[in-house]
């Protein structure tokens, strides 16, 4: 979902909801408004900034509320949200989410997509592993890796030969749909926390007291326990400090630093859990304890709120906001090109060359653009059309040829040589130069049905060489019936 009424996002936008009940401006999840404002966070003097401020959004909400998936036609709801961006007019789908299962229809779907101008990209996954998950791993998508502020990969992303770019996916900062306050109070000082995931919302006080790793129940009746991270899950620490009658447990972490901890799927409790970081941790251990603590784990939505969030999810917006942002200074260009100027101009990372953790390297912006821009040295055929209308006894015979350079841009100013043989073998001459779109158009009117074959003969330009050995195809035909 979306959140409009955020202070740092744009609210004149547009999207459907595939979840019976639900808006698409309904985001308790907050995961969708977290990678919209990756793309979009407007430049206001206020919060964060997005890659591509001012681009336009289309949001498909196909997760519910909850952020769960509703339907199990997996790979329906996928594909119908594809197509619903392509209805809408996007030039790029950007997916954060991944499946383990590929499909002949979303494969098919996606390859459709890609015939058609537009570009899909999608997370890589975060189970750390090599295996190949899905949208991202289909051939016509462009799959992400995580790396963190020092271009390192994170040891979460998925690492396979169909990763292709990398970028920012640790500790991204960005939008949420909520406000969240975790924090412990105890002698006049507060310390920063953050909430367990499903544990419930709440105040909590009492006493501190050391748990230890709260491995097990103890006599903590009224008390606000803390708990050292380890040895076992989250879940079983909060759940013995609860059946020890404890109002609260406080998780500090067993390294430097906070951490976000859970009690996992489908998991609760009747009390409150935050983590704090280590050194918060023994501190409070050494010196506060029997000192009354205040716990405080609340929500308050919607709400503009901002979070630093982990994931391919988080890295996945940050190249589809940079491919929005070459294709705003061209939209003439092509999905392939700015797909190959991505690949071309991203900053080697790890083994020389392409490899499985980072792709091509991570994605660089303005050297993407700049290629684009400078062009190249050659060009060549890469389409050729016949086509026509009837009025009367008269053909209005049309021949449209594109042209692009050696990444696949159109080239604007090409003089296009054709010659277009009729049925009794009379030879017509013509040239024409191509537009924006790399198109040369061609007109002859006949009357004479049968068979015409239409082939270029040469093409100029007074900056590019004619290449014709890349030429994709140079002739086509058509019959004329009357």
């Amino acid at each position: 979902g979306y959140y409009p009424g955020h202070e740092d996002l744009p609210d004149d936008v547009d999207g459907v909801s595939q979840i019976d009940g639900e808006l698409f401006t309904d985001d308790g999840n907050s995961h969708g408004s977290h990678v919209a404002g990756t793309i979009a966070g407007i430049d206001n003097e206020v919060g964060v900034v997005g890659v591509a401020p001012g681009v336009d959004l289309f949001i498909v909400k196909i997760f519910d509320f909850d952020g769960l998936w509703v339907s199990k036609a997996h790979s329906s709801d996928l594909v119908a949200a594809a197509y619903a961006c392509e209805e809408a007019g996007a030039n790029v789908i950007s997916m954060s989410l991944s499946g383990t299962q590929a499909t002949g229809k979303e494969e098919s779907a996606f390859a459709g997509l890609y015939e058609r101008g537009i570009l899909s990209i999608a997370a890589a996954s975060n189970d750390g592993i090599e295996e190949y998950h899905y949208p991202a791993s289909y051939p016509s998508v462009v799959s992400v890796a995580a790396v963190d502020s020092d271009n390192i990969a994170a040891d979460f992303s998925q690492f396979n030969d169909a990763v292709e770019l990398a970028a920012p996916g640790v500790a991204v900062l960005s939008t949420t749909s909520y406000v969240a306050t975790d924090e412990l109070a105890v002698d006049g000082m507060t310390y920063d926390a953050n909430g367990v995931e499903f544990s419930p919302y709440g105040l909590a006080s009492g006493a501190l007291v050391d748990g230890g790793l709260c491995a097990a129940t103890g006599n903590w009746t009224g008390q606000v326990v803390l708990c050292a991270r380890g040895d076992i899950s989250f879940y079983d620490k909060v759940m013995n400090v609860e059946n020890s009658g404890g109002t609260a447990a406080v998780i500090y972490n067993n390294e430097p630093g906070n951490f976000w901890g859970t009690l996992g799927e489908g998991n609760t409790s009747a009390i409150p859990a935050i983590s704090l970081s280590q050194e918060d941790g023994l501190y409070l251990v050494a010196n506060k304890l029997g000192l009354t603590g205040n716990v405080t784990h609340l929500l308050t939505y919607p709400a503009s709120g901002y979070e630093a969030w982990d994931g391919t999810s988080m890295a996945t917006p940050h190249v589809s906001a940079v491919a929005a942002l070459i294709w705003s200074a061209n939209p003439a260009w092509s999905n392939e090109a700015i797909r190959l100027a991505m690949q071309e101009t991203a900053l080697d990372l790890g083994d020389p060359g392409r490899d499985v953790h980072y792709g091509f390297g991570l994605v660089q912006a303005k050297d993407a653009l700049d290629m684009l821009q400078m062009g190249s040295a050659s060009m060549h055929v890469a389409d050729i059309d016949m086509s026509y209308t009837q009025q009367g006894k008269n053909f209005n015979l049309g021949t449209a040829v594109t042209i692009v350079d050696e990444y696949g841009v159109p080239v604007t100013g090409a003089d296009v040589a054709l010659t277009t043989e009729t049925p009794g073998g009379d030879l017509i001459t013509d040239n024409s130069v191509t537009d924006v779109a790399g198109v040369a158009t061609f007109r002859l009117r006949t009357r004479q049905p049968g068979l015409y074959e239409a082939t270029v003969t040469n093409v100029t330009h007074a900056e590019l060489e004619y290449l014709s050995a890349a030429n994709v195809e140079t002739s086509d035909s058509l019959t004329l019936i009357r």
